[in-house]
């Protein structure tokens, strides 16, 4: 190997590199960010823990708004196929979240006796506001 050669090889040998220490610290991120997610969400109690999911799912409209902006300037097969399926992934997530939050709040109302079910019922026929 000459001189060129090795002067042309060593560039590109640093920045695999660096490169490499990036994925490694991107990986340390995603571990740790893991590790601590869990630990947060381990201790939320049982009856707040659905409403909280069903509400951070919805965030999930911030990366459906990304791939819908995305999806235009994308080139390529593979890209598209990405975002498309970026795109279901977060559309089913938002329905969903919005799904399970209204059953939670369905579980919460309060259900009316049976004689104020039958007279709510007759004032409702009346026309008169309940």
């Amino acid at each position: 190997m000459d001189a060129t050669a090795a002067a042309t090889l060593l560039p590109i040998a640093a920045e695999t590199a660096g490169s490499s220490m990036d994925l490694l610290t991107e990986l340390t991120i995603l571990v740790l960010a893991a590790f601590v997610g869990f630990e947060v969400i381990s201790k939320v109690p049982n009856t707040l823990h659905t409403p909280l999911m069903s509400a951070t799912n919805a965030i999930h409209g911030i990366v459906l708004l990304g791939g819908l902006l995305v999806i235009g300037r994308a080139d390529g097969l593979l890209d598209n196929v990405i975002l498309v399926i970026a795109i279901a992934f977060g559309t089913i997530n938002i329905v969903g979240g919005f799904l399970v939050t209204d059953r939670m709040l369905e579980m919460f109302k309060r259900k009316p006796a049976k004689g104020e079910a039958a007279k709510s019922g007759e004032r409702e026929r009346a026309g008169v506001g309940v």
